[in-house]
Protein backbone atom coordinates (compact mmCIF):
# COMPACT_ATOMS: atom_id res chain seq x y z
CA UNK A 1 0.00 0.00 0.00
CA UNK A 2 1.48 3.18 -1.18
CA UNK A 3 0.42 6.80 -0.44
CA UNK A 4 -1.52 5.64 2.57
CA UNK A 5 -4.39 5.18 0.79
CA UNK A 6 -6.81 2.73 2.83
CA UNK A 7 -7.23 -1.15 1.33
CA UNK A 8 -10.67 -0.63 0.59
CA UNK A 9 -12.27 1.78 -1.46
CA UNK A 10 -15.56 3.16 -0.16
CA UNK A 11 -14.08 5.12 2.34
CA UNK A 12 -15.79 7.99 4.58
CA UNK A 13 -13.80 11.17 3.96
CA UNK A 14 -14.44 12.65 7.08
CA UNK A 15 -13.34 9.02 8.88
CA UNK A 16 -10.18 9.02 6.77
CA UNK A 17 -8.77 12.42 8.03
CA UNK A 18 -10.27 11.37 11.79
CA UNK A 19 -9.17 7.69 12.26
CA UNK A 20 -6.08 8.31 10.46
CA UNK A 21 -4.85 10.81 12.53
CA UNK A 22 -5.95 9.68 15.21
CA UNK A 23 -3.23 6.69 14.40
CA UNK A 24 -0.71 8.94 13.42
CA UNK A 25 -1.47 11.00 16.51
CA UNK A 26 -0.72 8.01 18.73
CA UNK A 27 2.10 6.78 16.58
CA UNK A 28 3.99 9.70 18.27
CA UNK A 29 3.05 8.65 21.58
CA UNK A 30 4.24 4.68 21.45
CA UNK A 31 7.23 6.37 19.75
CA UNK A 32 8.20 8.28 21.87
CA UNK A 33 7.83 5.56 24.47
CA UNK A 34 9.14 2.36 22.75
CA UNK A 35 11.23 3.75 19.86
CA UNK A 36 11.43 2.83 15.98
CA UNK A 37 12.67 -0.50 16.64
CA UNK A 38 10.19 -1.75 19.43
CA UNK A 39 7.62 0.30 17.55
CA UNK A 40 4.32 -2.41 18.27
CA UNK A 41 1.67 -1.54 15.73
CA UNK A 42 -1.12 -3.08 18.57
CA UNK A 43 0.35 -0.14 21.17
CA UNK A 44 0.10 1.98 18.24
CA UNK A 45 -3.87 0.82 17.09
CA UNK A 46 -4.41 -0.02 21.47
CA UNK A 47 -3.35 4.01 21.84
CA UNK A 48 -5.63 5.40 19.21
CA UNK A 49 -8.31 3.24 20.41
CA UNK A 50 -8.88 1.63 16.98
CA UNK A 51 -8.64 -2.26 16.63
CA UNK A 52 -5.74 -3.71 14.74
CA UNK A 53 -7.59 -4.61 11.53
CA UNK A 54 -8.59 -0.54 11.58
CA UNK A 55 -5.06 0.32 11.77
CA UNK A 56 -3.88 -2.47 8.87
CA UNK A 57 -6.72 -0.89 6.84
CA UNK A 58 -4.75 2.25 6.43
CA UNK A 59 -1.38 1.44 7.42
CA UNK A 60 -0.49 -2.25 5.97
CA UNK A 61 2.40 -2.69 7.28
CA UNK A 62 5.04 -0.58 9.99
CA UNK A 63 6.87 0.81 7.58
CA UNK A 64 3.75 2.30 5.96
CA UNK A 65 2.62 3.46 9.31
CA UNK A 66 6.05 4.87 9.47
CA UNK A 67 6.96 6.68 6.59
CA UNK A 68 3.08 8.21 6.93
CA UNK A 69 4.31 9.80 10.25
CA UNK A 70 7.34 11.14 8.82
CA UNK A 71 5.14 12.62 6.16
CA UNK A 72 2.83 14.05 9.04
CA UNK A 73 5.53 15.01 11.41
CA UNK A 74 6.75 17.39 8.44
CA UNK A 75 3.02 18.60 7.72
CA UNK A 76 2.83 19.88 11.53
CA UNK A 77 5.62 21.86 11.56
CA UNK A 78 4.35 23.19 8.67
CA UNK A 79 1.16 24.18 9.41
CA UNK A 80 2.95 25.42 12.85
CA UNK A 81 5.26 27.55 11.01
CA UNK A 82 2.26 29.05 8.44
CA UNK A 83 0.40 29.82 11.54
CA UNK A 84 2.67 30.83 13.72
CA UNK A 85 3.79 33.46 10.86
CA UNK A 86 0.52 33.80 9.21
CA UNK A 87 -0.10 38.38 8.63
CA UNK A 88 3.31 38.80 9.97
CA UNK A 89 6.55 40.58 7.58
CA UNK A 90 10.23 40.71 7.77
CA UNK A 91 11.52 40.50 10.86
CA UNK A 92 8.12 40.25 13.01
CA UNK A 93 7.56 36.92 10.83
CA UNK A 94 11.55 35.60 10.95
CA UNK A 95 10.88 35.74 15.03
CA UNK A 96 7.25 33.85 15.03
CA UNK A 97 9.28 31.15 13.07
CA UNK A 98 11.71 31.05 15.68
CA UNK A 99 9.84 30.97 18.63
CA UNK A 100 7.20 28.54 17.48
CA UNK A 101 10.47 26.23 16.62
CA UNK A 102 11.31 26.61 20.07
CA UNK A 103 7.70 26.09 21.49
CA UNK A 104 7.52 23.17 19.32
CA UNK A 105 10.42 21.32 20.71
CA UNK A 106 9.47 21.81 23.98
CA UNK A 107 6.25 20.88 23.49
CA UNK A 108 6.53 17.60 21.13
CA UNK A 109 5.86 14.14 22.59
CA UNK A 110 8.42 12.95 20.18
CA UNK A 111 11.01 14.66 21.02
CA UNK A 112 13.16 12.99 23.34
CA UNK A 113 13.32 9.86 20.97
CA UNK A 114 16.62 10.72 20.71
CA UNK A 115 16.99 8.97 24.09
CA UNK A 116 15.72 6.05 23.34
CA UNK A 117 16.96 5.66 19.51
CA UNK A 118 19.78 7.87 18.99
CA UNK A 119 21.12 6.07 16.19
CA UNK A 120 17.53 6.27 14.48
CA UNK A 121 17.35 9.68 15.00
CA UNK A 122 20.58 10.63 13.86
CA UNK A 123 20.37 8.91 10.55
CA UNK A 124 16.96 10.72 10.08
CA UNK A 125 17.97 14.36 10.67
CA UNK A 126 19.99 14.13 7.69
CA UNK A 127 17.05 13.92 5.70
CA UNK A 128 15.83 16.47 8.25
CA UNK A 129 17.97 18.87 8.28
CA UNK A 130 18.10 20.09 4.26
CA UNK A 131 14.67 20.54 4.44
CA UNK A 132 14.09 22.44 7.66
CA UNK A 133 17.20 24.62 6.53
CA UNK A 134 14.92 25.55 3.09
CA UNK A 135 11.90 26.55 4.90
CA UNK A 136 13.76 29.24 7.10
CA UNK A 137 15.70 30.37 4.54
CA UNK A 138 12.48 31.40 2.67
CA UNK A 139 12.27 33.74 5.64
CA UNK A 140 15.47 35.07 5.33
CA UNK A 141 16.96 37.69 2.72
CA UNK A 142 20.46 38.59 1.72
CA UNK A 143 23.45 36.88 0.50
CA UNK A 144 24.02 35.50 3.87
CA UNK A 145 20.44 33.81 3.92
CA UNK A 146 21.80 30.12 3.34
CA UNK A 147 24.70 29.78 5.96
CA UNK A 148 22.17 31.85 8.53
CA UNK A 149 19.14 29.50 8.03
CA UNK A 150 21.92 26.38 8.57
CA UNK A 151 23.38 27.93 11.46
CA UNK A 152 20.14 28.71 13.13
CA UNK A 153 19.17 24.46 12.24
CA UNK A 154 21.97 23.17 13.64
CA UNK A 155 21.31 25.08 16.84
CA UNK A 156 17.84 24.01 16.81
CA UNK A 157 19.07 20.51 16.19
CA UNK A 158 21.83 20.42 19.13
CA UNK A 159 19.13 22.00 21.39
CA UNK A 160 17.11 18.78 20.07
CA UNK A 161 19.93 16.74 21.55
CA UNK A 162 20.93 18.09 24.18
CA UNK A 163 17.82 19.47 25.31
CA UNK A 164 17.78 22.29 28.13
CA UNK A 165 15.25 23.82 29.88
CA UNK A 166 15.82 27.27 28.98
CA UNK A 167 14.04 28.32 26.16
CA UNK A 168 14.78 31.70 26.64
CA UNK A 169 18.40 30.78 25.68
CA UNK A 170 17.91 28.81 22.55
CA UNK A 171 15.00 31.24 21.56
CA UNK A 172 18.40 34.18 22.12
CA UNK A 173 20.82 31.66 19.95
CA UNK A 174 18.37 31.59 16.78
CA UNK A 175 18.34 34.74 17.14
CA UNK A 176 21.75 35.54 17.18
CA UNK A 177 22.35 33.00 14.25
CA UNK A 178 20.16 34.94 11.79
CA UNK A 179 21.01 38.15 12.86
CA UNK A 180 17.94 39.49 14.77
CA UNK A 181 18.97 42.19 17.36
CA UNK A 182 17.05 42.13 20.70
CA UNK A 183 17.08 44.13 23.71
CA UNK A 184 20.06 43.15 26.32
CA UNK A 185 17.99 41.39 29.27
Amino acid sequence: MRNNEPLTAAVDPAEDNSTRRRILAATAEVLSRSGQSKLSLSDVAQQAGVSRPTLYRWFASKEDLLDAFSIYEREMFDTGISRATAGLRGTDRLDAALRFIVDYQHSYSGVRAIDIEPEVVIARLSQVLPVMRAQLEKLLSGPSAPVKAATAIRVAVCHYIVRSDDDDGFLDQLRHAVGIKTASR
